[in-house]
């Protein structure tokens, strides 16, 4: 992976050999033309791929050590509290992708001394690198994470197989750039996509421009990351609306089967429905009805309008024995507010419609009630 793309190096800075007795002396790195500078490639045969080998070393060591990596590196980042910043070699050739370049320190140390970014030092026993005290990491404030941004591009379309050096083949040529991020599952596993950062604004806004690009013969999705960001906020508002959708589904799936299945059971049953009816005062409440058979039989609902001349009472349980524990207890002058009332146990095919209508007039009722909602 390339790494943090560092500024040149400031050719006034005087930096001197420290005697031995002093810690950890320090080696400025050559200012000989680098190697290690984005994709490039050097001159035919065997001296090309030396310098090829370096340019991927210098970008290896300089990606641990960069502004992308070291501040999410916890192993990086509490070996260099231990000697002021100061790593050994020996540690370094410890991560995956600079052992398989090479585990040779002179190696190491020939391609890090090419480099023109001034952002690593060697010490003077050849053990040990550290990042220069004179480039620290960027404060990460909103400024600069808007900056990194601006910079940063979304691709998606890879196979999941594609490994870290085939995205970077694949980028060559295409703009400079400071850093890859191969976006991985909790398993590790490459999803496809990754964000890239360009060096400059320019390169990332010309990288855009053609945004016709294939990896294969794979079509890519190539997006700024404000564009990506943008989608993935419509995604999840239009996952919360389905989401909201399928509950509301399903709570009306699961009352149906409730009611059907209410329906059903209450088909089963017979004798739990009386009509009544007669010259009711207009002023005759559901609440009259519940008044003179509170203590003789348990009402589960009520069809009955103020004003209207009669209607029908399902009970929980037997109506007839409900009516005639009412009767009995008012002297078998069953009145509502003072009027009589002619009260009718309903039977057989009378009894299943008036179910049905009494059924569809309770969820009517229920239905505008939901409709209403809660203050």
């Amino acid at each position: 992976m390339p790494g943090g793309g560092g500024a040149e190096p400031d050719l006034s800075l005087k930096q001197r050999v420290i005697q031995r007795q002093r810690p950890s002396s320090v080696r400025p790195l050559d200012r000989r033309p680098a190697a290690c500078s984005g994709f490039t490639m050097a001159e035919n045969g065997d001296k090309e791929q030396a310098q090829d080998l370096d340019t991927k070393i210098c970008q290896q060591v300089e990606y641990y050590f960069g502004d992308h990596n070291l501040p999410r590196d916890k192993f990086l980042k509490e070996q260099i509290t231990l000697d002021d910043g100061w790593v050994p070699l020996q540690t370094m050739i410890k991560f995956n992708r600079l052992s398989k370049l090479t585990t040779d320190f002179p190696k190491i140390l020939e391609a890090l001394k090419k480099s023109k970014t001034g952002l690593l030092q060697i010490d003077e026993e050849n053990n040990k690198i550290r990042r220069c005290p004179d480039k620290p990491l960027p404060e990460v404030t909103d400024e600069y994470k808007n900056a990194i941004k601006t910079r940063s591009v979304y691709i998606k379309g890879f196979e999941p197989e594609t490994s870290l050096d085939d995205i970077k083949e694949w980028l060559e040529g295409k703009g400079p750039i400071e850093n890859i991020q191969m976006r991985r599952t909790l398993q590790k596993t490459f999803k496809g996509s990754i964000f890239i950062v360009f060096e400059t604004d320019e390169a990332a806004k010309k990288f855009l421009e053609n945004r016709d690009l294939k990896f294969k013969e794979s079509e890519m999705i190539i997006l700024s990351k404000d564009e990506y960001f943008a989608k993935k906020n419509e995604e999840r508002k239009n996952k919360q609306s389905e989401a909201k959708a399928k509950t509301k589904q399903e709570k009306a799936d699961a009352q149906k089967q409730a009611e059907e299945a209410e329906m059903k059971a209450l088909e089963e049953q017979t004798g739990w429905l009386l009509k009544f009816s007669g010259e009711l005062d207009n002023m005759t409440s559901r609440e009259d009805v519940h008044a003179i058979f509170q203590s003789h039989g348990e009402i589960k609902w009520i069809d009955f309008s103020r004003g209207a001349k009669e209607g029908i009472i399902l009970f929980k349980s037997n109506a007839k024995e409900a009516l005639e524990k009412a009767k009995a207890a008012n002297n078998d002058n069953l009145q509502l507010k003072g009027k009589d009332v002619n009260w009718v146990l309903l039977e057989g095919d009378v009894e299943k419609a008036a179910l049905k209508k009494l059924m569809e007039a309770q969820q009517e009722s229920l239905s505008k009630w939901k409709g209403k909602g809660r203050p």
